[in-house]
């Protein structure tokens, strides 16, 4: 049976603004009768003040004029209110999805730019739906009116009209097909541009110390002329076709004014029809022109429309799942096979081994042996190609990380700070409890420093901790990864940036986990840290070569005796398993 294809998030949000559409066209009704009112009011003083010069209807066709335009500014003022409000109601509900989004296609490897383009998108559609172009929509429709006008005026006016608004339609068609490719090129290689250019700011240091500079300089302006070339392109395309618009409606006025002359002189029509005849031509073709002219900015909201549809449809929404009770720390590792978000390179080629809550894992292995991948399948940030990583019997990647991060700490091989105090950072930018904080702190050795600082533990630290060294940044990563006592902690290379007496702070970090019941694992490259680990596993091109208590596997890795075969149950005390 087929499914029937899911209505598309974007167009649901958008779909659900028709109670503001619909006020909005309601006050158009009203606006499109009421700019009718300088045609009115020409009329009748051409037809009724000029003849029987009396100054008081001129005075009360005044006053009621000006109360008219005031009336209609207000009117105008209400509807680019509506729509404003109607963007907010567009931007409330789809923010949270598109940031959410965004961070997803960043957990899945997707450049930097495809994330951003999310909320740069979202930002397109939330101001093309409060902006004027969307009203010239509106009143185009209503349009008709004024049309009807025109007929009944004089059908000759009425179809030179019909006549005017056909070829600005053609016009409108044909700057839709030709715009659509140069602008799309435009808003990509916008994209690329910006991400190249960010990635070469992020090196500087490198850049400018081994003269790399003009070099990737030149790179960039190649992309980012490509990119202005292209959106030279659409505003030429766009520039042109507004142009011809505007001198249509002029041709038409000048037109209906010739027409509305004739017909005067031929006695088909008053003298002051002429004049009103052209006055309202204007009229017809002006939310034409007004959407001719901002057609870019239609176009671009279009594009965005697409992008964020097709990103959304990729990232679906994470489905309400059944709270589960806090982690104990019992990790199970099932045949995994796994390599980078969206690469069918295998990294880790089916592993297995089970960690009993309590006891502490070195990992340990060559480099690009799959050590960091492994700890990212761990914590639940990838998805294994094949087998399943369970804490306590449950899958860990669709845990709902918002109940499971409290139980969980993580350090990343490659440390990440965000702007903020240090006990911001440390508390993961909850909430901090001061006490949480300082422990955490004292655990990691950082207390004196923190002590020296003038503002202690409210001392920012800068844009990804740019204020502090390599070995501070780590131990700030490492007080929040044991922040509130998690009872499951990864740690990758978590003494890569230490000096000793950081390495001694670590050990007394892992010990105090140790002896909370936490359940550790880290990967490493230094053998200092196996003094107090319980077990190790070898990794060698993403398979296990050895695994079980510490000192059986050192044995092995000696030559003393022979290593457990893989998957083997290694003899515990606390009942690790293989």
């Amino acid at each position: 049976m087929i499914q029937p294809e899911k209505k598309s998030e974007v167009r649901e949000a958008l779909y659900s603004l028709s109670p503001w559409v619909i006020r909005v066209l309601i006050f158009s009704v009203v606006t499109n009768i009421l700019v009718l009112a300088p045609s009115v009011y020409m009329l009748e003083v051409y037809d009724r003040v000029v003849n029987s010069r009396n100054h008081q209807t001129l005075i009360m066709l005044t006053v009621l004029v000006v109360g008219v335009y005031i009336v209609l500014e207000a009117l105008e003022w209400v509807r680019s209110g509506i729509m404003h409000e109607a963007a907010l109601s567009f931007d409330r509900r789809m923010r949270c999805r598109a940031f959410d989004t965004a961070f997803a296609a960043r957990l899945r490897n997707l450049p930097v730019g495809t994330a951003a383009q999310v909320t740069s998108d979202l930002k397109s559609i939330r101001e093309a739906i409060s902006s004027h172009v969307i009203l010239s929509f509106m009143d185009a429709p209503l349009a008709m009116l004024v049309l009807i006008i025109l007929f009944l005026m004089h059908p000759l006016l009425g179809w030179f009209s019909v006549i005017g608004a056909f070829i600005q339609f053609l016009i409108g068609f044909f700057n839709e097909r030709r715009m659509r490719g140069p602008l799309s090129s435009a808003t990509k290689g916008s994209t690329i541009s910006q991400m190249y250019a960010t990635s070469i700011l992020r090196n500087a240091q490198v850049i400018r110390s081994m003269g790399m500079l003009d070099d990737l300089r030149n790179r960039w302006l190649a992309r980012q002329r490509e990119f202005i070339a292209n959106q030279a392109d659409a505003s030429d395309t766009a520039g042109s076709n507004a142009a011809f618009s505007k001198l249509v409606q002029s041709l038409l006025s000048s037109s209906l004014l010739g027409i509305g002359c004739w017909l005067t002189l031929e006695g088909q029509l008053g003298g002051s029809g002429m004049i009103v005849g052209s006055i309202l031509g204007g009229k017809v073709l002006s939310p034409l022109v007004q959407i001719i002219a901002n057609w870019r900015q239609v176009e671009g909201a279009r594009e965005a429309v697409v992008r964020l549809e097709g990103i959304l449809r990729s990232f679906p929404a994470e489905e309400n799942k059944m709270k589960l009770p806090p982690p104990k720390g019992m990790l199970s590792v099932e045949g995994v096979v796994a390599g980078p978000p969206g690469s069918q390179v295998q990294i880790l080629k089916g592993i297995g081994f089970r960690v009993a809550p309590g006891d502490s894992l070195a990992v340990v292995g060559p480099s690009a042996s799959g050590k960091t991948t492994l700890a990212r399948l761990l914590t639940g940030i990838w998805s294994p190609m094949g087998g399943k990583v369970r804490l306590d019997g449950s899958d860990i990647f669709t845990w709902n990380k918002e109940e499971l991060g409290p139980h969980v700490g993580y350090l990343p091989q490659t440390v990440e700070l965000f702007e903020g105090s240090i006990a911001e950072n440390v508390a993961r930018f909850g909430e901090p409890d001061m006490e949480k904080v300082q422990h955490a702190c004292r655990m990691v050795g950082l207390d004196e420093f923190i002590a020296s600082l003038p503002k202690g533990y409210q001392t920012p630290i800068g844009d990804d901790g740019a204020f502090l060294s390599g070995g501070q940044r780590q131990r700030v990563a490492l007080a929040r990864a044991v922040y509130g006592m998690p009872r499951f902690v990864v740690l990758d290379e978590p003494n890569s940036n230490l000096d000793t007496e950081g390495d001694a702070a670590l050990i007394r970090t892992l010990q105090q986990l140790k002896a909370s019941g936490t359940t550790v694992i880290v990967m490493t490259h230094r053998m200092n840290v196996l003094a107090v680990m319980e077990f190790m596993l070898v990794l060698i091109d993403g398979q296990i070569k050895h695994f079980g208590p510490r000192d059986q596997v050192l044995a092995a890795l000696q030559g003393q005796q022979q290593p457990p075969a893989p998957g083997a149950a290694p003899k515990s005390p606390q009942g690790a398993k293989a």
